[in-house]
């Protein structure tokens, strides 16, 4: 009894040498820690593989693997490095250039080189100042279709990018993304003078004038100058109010540019609909 006892020992000793990777959830063993670390995504759930065609997740490449045969049908070129697939071999090539880091197309005014003609054809219009996207509503053109479709959100109120935290709703992401560091706390700026924190780099900006003694903004009146557009803009009343309007015929005075416009048809003959 007591050599039976010693042989399954021995036995179970040279098991636990070949596969000295044990499960903490069901004791099952393997042999290499790889191994174990995927047997574990039965118990967690985990899922790291992603289809770049429907958004599947799965646990193991290989079942990724097997899974993009049912897209190879309607996209058979696959790129070897992350499985996407296309329609076109031509797609193919554009794309792996992503992994290659190749850019074939160079401007000729700059040297900044791109991946596709497409992109280079759009950087062109820097040089060029072409903006073929124009706005139907106020008539602003733009270099690029994507600034377009986020300028028309002026005009249609529309704002996709909503707050997951307080519902509050931003026309653009970049927007919303420097909401979410009201609700995190994050403030990634840094004043190097007296290290005081700021949650966006605009606001870092105008607080290092206060060390640097910067004033920017110049009133056209006076020309003094400001640390702030907000501080010129403040001032500016000051010399809106104090500011007259004289009508060169009559040598009528006004306090508002509009008024005078309107006195001046009485001059001109035409017919005056707003009274003064």
């Amino acid at each position: 009894m007591t050599s039976q006892i010693m042989h399954l020992a021995s036995n179970m000793m040279e098991l636990i040498e070949e596969r000295p990777y044990s499960c903490t959830e069901c004791l099952k063993i393997f042999k290499q820690k790889s191994d174990l670390m995927i047997h574990m995504r039965a118990h967690t759930g985990e899922k790291p593989y992603q289809c770049p065609e429907c958004i599947k997740y799965f646990s193991q490449k290989g079942n990724l693997v097997k899974h993009l045969k049912c897209h190879s049908l309607e996209k058979p070129y696959h790129c070897p490095d992350c499985l996407k697939g296309f329609k076109e071999n031509h797609e193919l090539l554009v794309h792996m250039r992503i992994h290659t880091g190749e850019r074939p197309y160079q401007c000729s005014e700059c040297l900044k080189a791109f991946k596709r003609n497409s992109d280079l054809a759009v950087h062109m219009r820097v040089h060029t100042g072409e903006k073929p996207y124009k706005c139907s509503e106020c008539l602003k053109s733009f270099k690029h279709k994507s600034y377009l479709v986020i300028h028309m959100r002026v005009h249609s109120g529309e704002k996709p990018h909503q707050c997951s935290v307080c519902l509050k709703n931003f026309s653009q992401k970049s927007s919303l993304v420097l909401h979410m560091k009201v609700h995190s706390g994050d403030k990634p700026f840094h004043c190097k003078e007296c290290i005081k924190k700021f949650k966006r780099k605009s606001e870092l900006e105008k607080h290092t004038r206060v060390h640097t003694g910067e004033k920017p903004y110049q009133c056209s009146e006076c020309l003094k100058n400001f640390t702030q557009k907000s501080s010129v803009n403040l001032h500016m009343r000051l010399h809106s109010r104090n500011k007259q309007y004289h009508c060169l015929e009559c040598l009528k005075i006004f306090k508002k540019k509009t008024k005078l416009l309107i006195h001046m048809r009485v001059h001109n003959g035409e017919k005056c609909i707003s009274t003064l």
